[in-house]
């Protein structure tokens, strides 16, 4: 039987800081956590993290590239240094992926050679997997705005990893397990959380939301994947660190008994 990891995104525990992530990570027994690069110095520092690693007893298991609107410029203001230290951070961490974002719309010049840079770096990282993450469309008023070139869905364009976003999913109207169907082989990630409508990126505990979360992990458990997943919600609104830490604690019991659903010896 595959050992699926559940991993706990760092910045779960948001406002707290990262170092709070590895903290729970550890608490609640999770498999280790997923490094977001995140404005908090502490993540942008491979060797803190190291270190947290170390004192906690987590492994780092993925490394989100800065690549929000909020990190534009953590390590530097060119996308392409951010990905590459991204992937040097991950081969440092001994971390085997690397979650990334398609370019914005307006990075004309990065969007163009995107695929490029990514085999480049596949060929010199051959121990990383670069897995690219489906996004969705902005509401502004009654138009959609695709702010992703070439498309909020990296499936449009085809690339060797992805990562699956369930609230992502969500906020874009897409058909989760379709979407996974089309990502094929090449889904080796998925960040767990829920959603509802379209519109919104609100990152539910797994089970609060309409995602099919438990049938999509369900039938992967079955089918014996072997990629990895993070628990990625918001606990903003938990108010507390008992709180935080329940959300915590049932987003990671849903993961493990959704993957180990109906499964025969």
């Amino acid at each position: 039987m595959t050992h699926v990891p559940v991993l706990l995104s760092t910045t779960s525990v948001y406002p707290e800081p990262t170092a709070v992530g590895f903290e729970l990570a550890a608490e609640l027994g999770y498999d280790g956590v997923e490094l977001m690069v995140f404005t908090d110095r502490v993540s942008q520092d491979p060797a803190a993290a190291a270190s947290l690693a170390k004192h906690y007893g987590v492994k780092i298991g993925a490394v989100h590239a800065p690549c929000l609107l909020v990190t534009q410029r953590v390590w530097s203001s060119d996308p392409w240094t951010r990905l590459r230290r991204s992937v040097q951070a991950a081969e440092y961490l001994d971390s085997p992926t690397v979650v990334i974002h398609p370019p914005f719309s307006w990075q004309r010049d990065y969007a163009a050679k995107f695929s490029t840079v990514l085999d480049g770096l596949r060929a010199r990282y051959p121990h990383v997997t670069i897995a690219v993450e489906n996004m969705f469309p902005l509401r502004l008023g009654k138009r959609n705005l695709v702010p992703y070139r070439p498309h909020w869905d990296p499936t449009r364009h085809g690339y060797d990893a992805y990562t699956l976003d369930l609230s992502h999913c969500a906020a874009s109207g897409a058909d989760a397990i379709a979407m996974a169907d089309r990502m094929g082989k090449g889904l080796r990630h998925i960040h767990l959380c829920d959603g509802n409508e379209p519109g919104a990126d609100q990152h539910l505990v797994p089970g609060r939301g309409k995602q099919p979360c438990a049938e999509l992990l369900g039938a992967l458990g079955r089918g014996g994947w072997d990629g990895s997943i993070t628990v990625e919600v918001s606990t903003r609104k938990s108010g507390n660190r008992t709180r935080r830490a329940a959300d915590l604690a049932e987003s990671l019991k849903f993961a493990r008994d959704a993957l180990a659903a109906d499964r025969r010896p």
